[in-house]
């Protein structure tokens, strides 16, 4: 059976499954016939650095599907070197924001793309065919929205926050400045929208998801419909894999769960997906109004992410 799959993701969670679906679909996930993958990504994380625009989300992605994903540390390139990072900590620059060698090219060509006039879409386009990606990586907006954190200690541009100072604070508030003026980018809705089978991914809510959701019409045509909608829950066992999906969701009130989880997507998804760990609560879950899927959401390796991948285009045709 083809099966087109749209998939709402940021980060390395989103990222791995992308990865999943890339190896379960045919030809890699490229759109045809068959079907195929689209991945609608955060743009939130963006920033500059070194008079360099840098997309975490987006590259993180692109990495992974490329085959060229740092899978110790979950970001960057493997095989890295850090030449000129070290170089520009002589001149006197902050080198807190890693960029290796081969990564700064991603963030040069980039930028002189986009300062030459090209949008982020289709700079992101031109660098995933260099790579050699099948599957579509769509950034959710060409607009620039940027997450702030607000902390005990004032507000945080994201990656100050997130890298810089190991998401040790606690998350009062979110502002995602840009966002109300922002336009979904060529091809989000239709991907949203159209196709069989739509996931978001378990990705942070707020910090990964939200960035997305929160682009003026994108939840609006999430809530219509079309597509079989599921989402993963990034909580396993009351703890996030990865990243601080637990302490945002503690800090900002919400149960540190997968029902906690479940609760912001109310409305917005028909399936929620959780882990084995969590069966005990399938059906409070079901009460909210959600069909429910207990597995094993643990991705680790390819293996393990295209065994998810499949459970998941199964449920296209349920």
């Amino acid at each position: 059976m083809s099966t087109s799959v749209t998939l709402l993701a940021g980060g390395v969670g989103g990222a791995r499954l992308a990865h999943g679906f890339a190896r379960a679909l045919p030809d890699g996930g490229a759109p045809g016939a068959h079907g195929g993958l689209t991945c609608v990504v955060n743009v939130g994380d963006d920033t500059e650095r070194h008079g360099l625009h840098v997309s975490p989300d987006l590259d993180t992605v692109m990495y992974t599907l490329a085959g060229l994903n740092d899978e110790e540390r979950g970001w960057g390139l493997t095989g890295e070197s850090y030449a000129v990072l070290d170089q520009l900590g002589r001149l006197g620059e902050d080198t807190w924001f890693t960029l290796g060698d081969k990564d700064l090219a991603t963030h040069v060509v980039r930028t002189a793309r986009l300062r030459a006039g090209e949008p982020l879409s289709a700079v992101t386009a031109a660098l995933t065919r260099s790579l050699g990606v099948d599957a579509r990586l769509l950034p959710v907006t060409d607009d620039a929205v940027r997450t702030r954190i607000t902390t005990p200690d004032g507000e945080l541009e994201f990656q100050e926050y997130f890298v810089r100072r190991q998401h040790a604070d606690a998350v009062l508030d979110l502002d995602f400045a840009g966002i109300d003026a922002a336009r979904p980018g060529p091809g989000v809705l239709d991907a949203i929208t159209g196709g069989d089978l739509l996931v978001v991914a378990p990705s942070n809510p707020f910090l990964s998801v939200e960035p997305v959701l929160g682009v003026p019409g994108v939840r609006d045509a999430l809530r219509a419909g079309g597509p079989r909608r599921v989402a993963v829950s990034p909580i396993v066992g009351g703890r996030a894999l990865k990243g601080p999906a637990a302490q945002v969701l503690e800090s900002l009130g919400h149960d540190v769960s997968a029902l906690g989880v479940a609760r912001l997507y109310t409305g917005l998804v028909d399936v929620m997906v959780i882990d084995a760990a969590d069966e005990a609560l399938a059906a409070p879950i079901a009460d909210l109004g959600f069909e429910v899927l207990v597995t094993d959401t643990v991705m680790g390796g390819p293996e393990g992410r295209e065994r998810l991948a499949r459970e998941l285009l199964e449920l296209a045709g349920s």
